[in-house]
């Protein structure tokens, strides 16, 4: 016989299976689903060499961990890449940091070779204006579009299985076998690493048929969380060495872990235009600290872009920083539409132009630089990251 609290339950998971149903249907199946796009513009990635690090004092971890990031940024901040040439000023910034699981640190520069637009790629106007539209602050925009996701049918499936917890609050995205990619300031501040980087973990979602509890759908048991100890963290120049405004731009971090995991990862892209994204849309799962345990899924349009930042209207929460933001994009070697990183989402930006504020969700480009450098933090030599 069912109980009230089974019957409860039971009727809680059926409501989760039915918004994943219901948000497949309200996703309009486009044209750029099924055929591939017209003329898929090839994207140069120059090479990235680094030089021989040198080693630094080791970090005080004296910084507080910020889930929340919040900047400001005006027309002339918007538009500070078309300024003449800032190839050596770019550069300085893909220089980077690597701090081990002992507490030292060496600092790495590095040299672009076969680099022709620095900024990485064209810059697009600022966001337009729209009259008589303004915002106040906020990270949830109108009817909260956010699902849980539950059982393990889902925890386990990809992509969803792609995204594990920091232990500083943050999460992340697995983009290799032994990496995680998530938000710098989920571990450094801008000025020194955070407390909870001294012994940073990474955690993986262990459903309740996995862990040992009852896993059925009656089950009131939360995903239990397997931590790994990580064993590097890079975090580049360019979020280290300048204010918030600018080093947001450089919002990233990658987590080198003791040992490989076993669990599907997903692959980076340099950030294409939205209008080559499959359906126009980008996704990310994360979690969000107002739904505590819980893997939080939304998906929306991309609402502006720069030639750093990708500007949206997704609802998210603090912790949610970190998460891999990913769109379909079409693969020339596989002739098919795939799922690829393609920004990390790093929190909430207000825009000053033309006199008008207004706010949006920003989440950080991978541009062919930035791939560059991230791919040779993978894979730790040139040629697997110098393509067409």
């Amino acid at each position: 016989m069912v109980t009230p609290r089974e019957r409860s339950l039971l009727l809680t998971h059926l409501l989760t299976l039915l918004q994943l149903l219901l948000l497949l249907l309200v996703v309009p199946v486009t044209r750029s689903l099924l055929l591939p796009p017209p003329h898929p513009a090839p994207v140069h990635v120059p090479a990235l060499i680094p030089r021989a690090p040198t080693p630094l004092i080791r970090s005080r971890f004296s910084a507080r961990t910020q889930l929340a990031l919040t900047t400001r940024c005006n027309s002339s901040c918007f538009h500070r890449g078309e300024r003449g040439d800032q190839t050596r000023q770019l550069t300085e910034k893909l220089a980077f940091e690597t701090l081990y699981a002992d507490g030292s640190r060496t600092l790495t520069a590095v040299r672009v070779e076969g680099d022709e637009e620095p900024d990485g790629g064209p810059r697009r106007g600022g966001p337009r204006a729209r009259p008589g539209r303004k915002r106040v602050r906020r990270q949830i925009y109108g009817a909260d579009g956010r699902f849980n996701i539950q059982g393990d049918h889902f925890l386990l499936d990809y992509p969803f299985s792609t995204a594990v917890r920091i232990s500083t609050g943050c999460t992340g995205v697995l983009v290799s076998r032994q990496h995680v990619l998530t938000a710098a300031h989920c571990v450094h501040d801008g000025k020194d690493y955070v407390k909870g980087a001294r012994k940073l973990r990474v955690g993986f979602l262990i459903p309740p048929s996995i862990n040992g509890t009852n896993g059925g759908l009656a089950s009131p048991k939360r995903p239990l969380v397997r931590w790994v100890r990580v064993r590097r963290t890079r975090v580049p120049k360019g979020w280290i060495q300048g204010p918030q405004e600018v080093s947001m731009d450089f919002d990233y971090a990658l987590l080198e872990l003791r040992w490989p995991h076993r669990r599907p990862f997903m692959r980076l892209a340099v950030t294409p235009s939205p209008d080559d994204l499959a359906g126009n849309r980008i996704h990310f799962s994360g979690f969000d600290s107002d739904r505590s345990g819980e893997l939080v899924y939304r998906f929306c349009a991309v609402e502006e872009e720069s030639s750093d930042l990708i500007y949206q209207h997704c609802d998210a929460r603090p912790g949610a920083s970190g998460s891999g933001v990913y769109g379909r994009v079409w693969d020339n070697s596989l002739e098919r539409w795939e799922r690829k990183v393609i920004g990390i989402f790093s929190g909430h930006q207000w825009l000053e132009i033309d006199g008008e504020n207004r706010d949006y969700n920003v989440a950080v480009r991978i541009t062919p630089l930035k791939f560059a450098q991230i791919c040779y933090w993978v894979h730790g030599n040139r040629p697997d990251c110098v393509h067409d």
